[in-house]
């Protein structure tokens, strides 16, 4: 998957190449520093908040739920340079909004917005849901020429797998259980702030179905909430789940006059917590020991893939921290005793294109092939269960691993409501609250890239025709033809 990106010193605004704004280079040091950041060259994502700062000077007060889907129009630009001060992986934008909308609000209202991928509830909604995913343009990125084409390929990839994907839904019930999981994590997040003598709103947004992150932001409107936490559930970022997520927000709220001027603080990824570590480790220790010789038993991380394009080319994060995360956990482990093998894997790759690698099946052909006869399969990058561990980890790769010589197969559950992670992840929304900062109205209209409709009906004229040339070439047509989409 594909999208675009934040960084832990600021929220980059999104660009065509998603390079210029992807983090790169070391983590923020502890040490307090003040220096001057373009948005185009930002640090590496930090587990502490990051504070958005970026609006338009010229906001309406416009519903956010006009469209879901924009279509393939002039992209406007920005080159915004903006003075940070950090410290500890925080960075919090100077406020330059005159007379806010939130100074002189009687009572403060927190909110907390968790955001997630959403699935399909019924067989019905899986064609739908799959266009919506495949439309979206950070998870299929097509180059400026072909964008027009975004909406017919999304219909056309969501069509051909549609047949596939219910099978594997209907296997796991006829839908997806992910928002009712995640509706059970919002109340139990809400629950834990209240043991900490914090009363907040907590909302679910989710990115591909109901309910859409946009329907989030416009019921926290109608609440008047006057500071935001939003908090992905995915551990580690990625360009195409919390960066995805993110673009959303920061258009909807650009859009919008109260929200621009809404202090709010983002958890860009939280992977490096300690209460994130310890959980995953209780949850592999409980199941080891279920094995009749447990020191045997090789502890598989299973993790969701993205093409290695996005890493390589977009700068995606998500790698190396899926790496270091899999350190940390395996650092605990040790510290209590359990020295187990352990391996990483990537899974739910599609299409023709290079995902990272190593690929979950082919790694578990080679370690049963290799003599292997206990596995404890854990899906990291995963907090709920859903189709992916489900359906995939519990079936597919279940009946590969045990057709390839192991004997005895164990998995690790998603974290889900487990009351150790809840509590780590309520103290995250507590440590990010200070650090909330009203949205900056400063930016230059004048950069904005104008709309050339002359250009814009040349570039369809000759983007159809290569368009042609490709979906007819050789290559397409067999990867229709071996199910790759």
């Amino acid at each position: 998957m594909d999208a675009a990106s934040l960084s832990g010193s600021g929220l980059c605004y999104y660009n065509d190449t998603f390079s210029r704004s992807i983090p790169r280079g070391r983590y923020i040091a502890s040490a307090s520093r003040n220096f001057s950041v373009e948005l185009n060259d930002v640090d590496k994502p930090s587990s502490k908040p990051l504070i958005i700062s970026s609006s338009d000077s010229n906001t309406q007060n416009r519903s956010v739920l006009k469209r879901r889907n924009r279509s393939n129009g002039p992209i406007r630009k920005r080159n915004l340079n903006l003075q940070t001060n950090c410290a500890v992986g925080v960075c919090t934008f100077p406020e330059n909004v005159a007379g806010s909308h939130f100074s002189h609000a009687a009572e403060e209202k927190l909110g907390v917005l968790l955001l997630n991928l959403g699935g399909p509830e019924t067989l019905n909604d899986v064609q739908p849901f799959l266009y919506n995913l495949f439309a979206d343009p950070d998870i299929i990125r097509l180059p400026r020429l072909l964008r027009f084409l975004q909406g017919p390929l999304a219909k056309l990839i969501s069509v051909l797998r549609a047949p596939k994907s219910k099978e594997g839904y209907a296997a796991i019930g006829g839908g997806s259980p992910l928002r009712k999981i995640t509706d059970e994590q919002a109340n139990a997040l809400r629950m834990a702030l209240e043991a900490k003598n914090m009363c907040a709103n907590v909302y679910v947004g989710m990115r591909y179905w109901f309910p859409f992150t946009e329907e989030a932001i416009e019921q926290i409107k109608r609440d008047r909430i006057t500071k935001l936490v939003v908090l992905p559930l995915y551990p580690q970022f990625s360009i195409s789940t919390t960066g995805s997520s993110i673009r959303i927000l920061q258009r909807v709220f650009k859009e919008d006059a109260y929200l621009s001027r809404l202090p709010v603080s983002v958890i860009l990824s939280w992977y490096q917590r300690q209460g994130y570590i310890q959980s995953m480790a209780d949850l592999i220790e409980k199941e080891l020991i279920k094995f009749a010789k447990p020191e045997e038993a090789m502890i598989f991380f299973s993790a969701h893939g993205v093409p290695v394009s996005y890493v390589q080319a977009a700068g995606d994060p998500y790698k190396d921290q899926m790496e270091e995360c899999i350190y940390l956990i395996m650092k605990e482990l040790k510290a209590r005793g359990i020295r187990n093998d352990h391996t990483l894997a990537y899974q739910s790759r599609v299409g023709p294109v290079q995902w990272l690698k190593p690929y979950t099946d082919e790694v578990l052909v080679e370690i049963g092939q290799k003599g292997v006869k206990s596995l404890l399969a854990v899906p990291v990058s995963f907090v709920s269960e859903h189709i992916e561990t489900l359906e995939e980890i519990d079936m597919e790769y279940k009946h590969l691993a045990l057709e390839s010589g192991i004997e005895n197969w164990g998995r690790v559950p998603a974290l889900g409501c487990n009351s150790l992670f809840i509590t780590d992840l309520a103290d995250a929304v507590v440590e990010a609250l200070p650090s909330a900062k009203a949205l900056s109205t400063s930016t230059d209209d004048a950069e904005e890239t104008e709309f050339d409709p002359l250009g814009y009906v040349v570039k369809m004229f000759f983007g159809s025709i290569l368009a042609f040339i490709l979906l007819l070439s050789p290559g397409v047509i067999l990867a229709f033809r071996n199910g790759l989409f």
